[in-house]
């Protein structure tokens, strides 16, 4: 925008050396937030975690162990793995029961392929692939009852039998509820006892050892699986309080511009009442209706004028009626002549763009070099809402600046034309570079300047600039919001 017919004041303030903190309004007002970052910083997400991604139950039936894996060889694992013991014991178990345990070929094959073949399975359906397994196994045991030459060997499961049956029990771990990772190592336990009544006498019972190694698997990887469960339910329960909290302060700022532009509508009512009332006075010799019709219109303005006091009772948080109750408020903060007692900050006036020369002092006194450059008579070309908001935008600029880029020089410039009025405030790095956003704070930062913004139907541009620092721009029309800003 060019404001080069316009005369202009120019001050220049030089830092002082003063390290106070600083006090960029002379009433206490919300400074930025985490998410305001004006001095060029970004609040950053931590990437979720693996283990969060990994050792948690999927979501839909079917769903494959580490579907939600970031990367395609992470979500490609489990089927290796299981890929792998397939090819690895397929052919030794064809092999053991067909030359150890004397079983037919037939038989070799088919059991060989109904203990391993089903660990694919245990990836997306891990329950079925357990009973086909335990099947297997149990039906295995019955067929090599009767062969001659079981001396010395395991019995009724079969080594190359434990291993993919403990395969499958990690899997089982990794999905399944508590209830059902029991039941399965109850039935695992079951089966064995009934096996264990027709156990010859001179082979290596594996009941035992199968039901122990069994059971230690589902609790370690069910206690995996849970402590993946509870980290991914922390993770949404943060999410969800964190769009609370950017809810609840979007809210509260819109209430404490509500707050603020009660004063601008009830001046503007208490003018009319005045003028109503005072007019049969002004204007001697008007008719009776006419008279009337004034009565009406002061009553009326009476009217809402009390309808917004008890609005803005409702809006008026509980910290602010202790503090004006206390008398620790901002009574006399504004600098005003209201000071003094506790409700001296609500009779005092809203700040403008009159009041931002005084701002600026303000801030270079705490410390923070800062030029200012302000258009003559911008504040009288504004009406009061641009004005109010102006002021505003500056006050939440420069309070960002202070917080997050300390000693970085910063210059404010206000200027207007016809149609609008242009704010502009523009910082350097930090000395230190930019600190770490708070995530606490009792300031709006960039959500109240959107929605002053969005209130007086302008535009904001802000971000961080090249060399570290950050810029705040707002574009506020003089002739009102239109419609769809509204």
């Amino acid at each position: 925008m060019s404001d080069q017919d316009e005369p202009r004041s120019r001050s220049r303030f030089r830092r002082r050396p003063r390290t106070s903190a600083p006090a960029p309004d002379p009433a206490p007002t919300p400074a930025a937030p985490a998410a305001a970052g004006a001095a060029g910083g970004r609040g950053t997400r931590a990437p979720a975690r693996l283990d969060r991604l990994l050792l948690r139950s999927p979501a839909r039936a079917g769903e494959p162990l580490f579907a939600q894996a970031p990367k395609a060889w992470q979500r490609l694992l489990p089927f290796a793995v299981t890929a792998a013991f397939v090819a690895a014991l397929l052919p030794v178990t064809v092999v053991v029961l067909t030359d150890s345990y004397g079983a037919g070929g037939g038989w070799a094959g088919a059991l060989g392929v109904a203990q391993t073949v089903p660990l694919l399975l245990a990836v997306t359906r891990p329950v079925r692939a357990w009973a086909i397994v335990l099947g297997a196994d149990t039906v295995g045991a019955l067929v090599v009852l009767g062969s001659d030459g079981l001396a010395g060997l395991a019995w009724p499961w079969t080594p190359m039998g434990i291993v993919g049956y403990l395969l499958v029990m990690v899997c089982l771990g990794l999905r399944e509820p508590v209830r059902t990772l029991i039941g399965a190592w109850l039935a695992t336990g079951a089966a064995g006892v009934v096996l264990g009544f027709f156990r010859p006498a001179v082979t290596t019972d594996t009941v035992a050892l199968l039901f122990v190694l069994s059971g230690a698997l589902l609790a370690v990887t069910g206690t995996l699986r849970g402590l993946g469960d509870a980290q991914q339910r922390i993770a949404e329960q943060e999410s969800i309080s964190e769009a609370e909290r950017a809810r609840r302060t979007l809210l509260e700022e819109r209430a404490r511009i509500a707050r603020e532009l009660h004063d601008v509508v009830a001046h503007h009512m208490s003018v009319i009442t005045v003028q109503a009332d005072s007019a049969p006075y002004r204007l001697p010799g008007m008719a009776e209706p006419v008279r009337e019709e004034f009565a009406a219109i002061a009553a009326s303005a009476r009217e809402s004028l009390g309808e917004m006091r008890r609005l803005l009772t409702v809006l008026r948080s509980d910290q602010a009626n202790g503090a004006h109750a206390d008398g620790n408020g901002a009574a006399g903060a504004d600098g005003g002549p209201g000071g003094g007692g506790g409700g001296g900050a609500e009779r005092a006036p809203q700040p403008g763009i009159g009041r931002i020369q005084q701002l600026v002092e303000a801030t270079v006194r705490a410390g923070q070099p800062v030029e200012l450059s302000l258009a003559a008579g911008a504040d009288k070309a504004a009406p009061p809402a641009v004005d109010l908001s102006a002021y505003r935008i500056v006050q939440e600029a420069l309070a960002n600046v202070v917080r997050h880029a300390p000693g970085a020089r910063a210059r404010v410039s206000v200027t207007h034309d016809a149609q609008e009025v242009l704010v502009l405030v523009v910082n350097g790095p930090g000395r230190d570079g930019a600190p770490a956003l708070e995530n606490a704070g009792t300031g709006h930062g960039l959500v109240g300047m959107r929605e002053r913004v969005r209130l007086t139907g302008g535009t904001l541009d802000t971000g961080p600039l090249p060399d570290g620092g950050f810029r705040v721009a707002a574009r506020l029309p003089l002739n009102g919001p239109t419609e769809d800003a509204s």
